[in-house]
């Protein structure tokens, strides 16, 4: 067994950690909406006006802050004006882009607002640049968030909803570089301030509109999307015309996206997996570094909405259907994550896997039979909870042990509650095979264990099954705290949070 040190200061407050780095992403894209979400109001599976009853139930449970929607590449070939009216009379179209399957729009504007409020969950609708125009999407601002009478106000209305909805985020295009219309970077900041200027808001609806940015570490497109902004500093300057800029991050085992098993993998494999997931941090600085220098007082947020593991899909699937199994490997990509997240949650403001059902890093796998899974990267979220929209506190590794080239063996990240009452601290054992004892130095406040638990499984492979759901899932896990030094020993591949009682 190895040991690893480190601190936590707990009267050292950081930036606060928004809910919405745990944001969620639910494209038009195998079973994700139909199949997983909408299974329709005459399924044998109990539901709510079409909505999956279990699945909103687990989601509730995870306090989900917000779901994007309808993509992803999706998005900009999406024409909200089919998803609307009575179901028989919407018009067909064929996803291109997931499978060439025909979708029936029975999933559209009114269905997913009726998710989000079943969900509790703030909406992030993805407005369409690469085949729609301006109008289009300022007239879907309209219908959706304006009062009184106007145009758009009066055809919801004709469509069963008389108030208007509450939609706080608004990406304007997706991935412009490639699906969302292969622009460059100067060609796409012209275009994201002019939709940015249609884009309104409607009586107390405020907008964020989330320009569509890079992909990985192409600082090209933060900076050109920065530039477009002009003088942030300047005391006459008016509010920036878009108030988030986005990148793209996705993590494998080093031969590329779609390339490699979930669930079948090497020594070598796993731990490139960690280096590729680790490395987001570094993604995440050069992002901020150019952000810093156009607006170092942080008007603007950078925004990661898209992020997770890409797998090939499940031998027998659809290969347009990104179906794939979810493993310990993928519950500790998950949470080096948001210990990033945490680390730069001042200029990182919202973040979504994808996606939550049925597709890539998924939350819940479902069948159409009627069978639900929790995934382990959703206890991830499960266990997680408690940083929602706490203050971020100085937590610093002393030592550990390195267990690959550029892969240390402990991750760490803490928080403290709102009421100062409480903190959580995150650990992960990114060792395939060596337990971890490890030592933490609590300064600054006294403090007590309420709870402590740990995820893991048999291996780094180990998920679940309608057969086996529980195969991975959180237990009890044994703690000491003396004198200020609070000890612990985490099982190899291993994932945990201590939640403290704070004096």
């Amino acid at each position: 067994m190895t040991t690893a040190r480190a601190v936590i200061d707990l009267d050292v407050p950081g930036d606060v950690i928004s809910r919405h780095l745990y944001g969620h992403f639910a494209e038009h894209l195998g079973r994700c909406i139909y199949g997983g979400f909408w299974v329709g109001e005459d399924s044998a599976i109990p539901n709510v006006r079409g909505i999956r009853s279990d699945v909103v139930e687990a989601l509730r449970a995870l306090g989900i802050p917000n779901l994007r929607w309808p993509g992803g590449c999706f998005a900009d070939d999406y024409h909200w004006r089919d998803g609307i009216g009575p179901r028989e009379t919407r018009p067909t179209m064929v996803n291109t882009h997931w499978g060439d399957v025909v979708e029936n729009n029975h999933f559209g504007t009114h269905e997913f607002m009726d998710l989000c409020d079943l969900l509790g969950a703030d909406a992030y609708v993805n407005g369409n640049v690469g085949s729609g125009t301006v109008r289009e999407m300022s007239e879907w601002v309209e219908y959706l968030t304006r009062d009184g009478d106007s145009p758009m106000a009066r055809l919801r209305r004709e469509n069963g909803r008389d108030e208007p909805w509450r939609v706080p985020f608004w990406g304007i295009g997706n991935e412009a570089w490639g699906c969302g219309g292969n622009m460059t970077a100067e060609q796409y900041a012209l275009e994201a301030r002019r939709y940015g200027t249609f884009c309104r808001n409607h009586g107390g609806n405020e907008l964020y509109r989330i320009a569509a940015g890079a992909s990985d570490d192409d600082i090209t497109w933060t900076r050109a999307l920065m530039e477009s902004l002009g003088c942030l500093t300047c005391g006459s300057n008016p509010t920036p015309v878009f108030q988030g800029v986005s990148f793209h991050y996705y993590s494998h085992a080093g031969s590329g996206i779609n390339t490699e098993s979930a669930t079948q993998f090497t020594e070598d494999e796993f731990y490139g997996t960690m280096r590729k997931a680790l490395d987001v941090e570094r993604v995440i600085r050069r992002h901020e570094a150019v952000m810093d220098s156009y607006d170092p007082d942080r008007k603007v947020g950078l925004i990661l909405d898209e992020w997770g593991t890409w797998w090939n899909v499940e031998p027998g699937t659809n290969p347009g259907f990104l179906f794939q199994q979810n493993t310990v490997r993928d519950a500790l990509v998950a949470a080096v994550h948001f210990d990033a997240f945490h680390r730069h949650a001042g200029r990182l403001k919202m973040a979504n896997i994808a996606q939550t059902l049925n597709v890539l890093q998924a939350m819940i796998l479902t069948d159409d039979d009627g069978a639900m899974v929790l995934t382990p990267t959703y206890h991830v979220f499960e266990m997680n909870r408690g940083h929602h929209d706490a203050t971020a506190l100085a937590a610093h590794v002393l030592s550990s042990p390195a267990v690959a080239d550029d892969v240390p063996g402990l991750s760490v990240s803490a928080s403290v509650a709102g009421d100062g009452a409480t903190a959580l601290v995150s650990l992960s054992n990114l060792s395939l095979d060596a337990a971890l004892e490890v030592r933490v130095d609590l300064r600054g406040r006294d403090a007590a264990v309420r709870r402590a638990r740990v995820l893991t499984g048999t291996d780094a492979a180990a998920h679940n099954t309608p057969d086996t759901p529980d195969a991975v899932a959180p237990v009890a896990l044994e703690t000491s705290l003396d004198s200020g030094v609070l000890s612990v020993t985490l099982p190899p591949h291993s994932f945990a949070t201590v939640e403290l009682e704070l004096a």
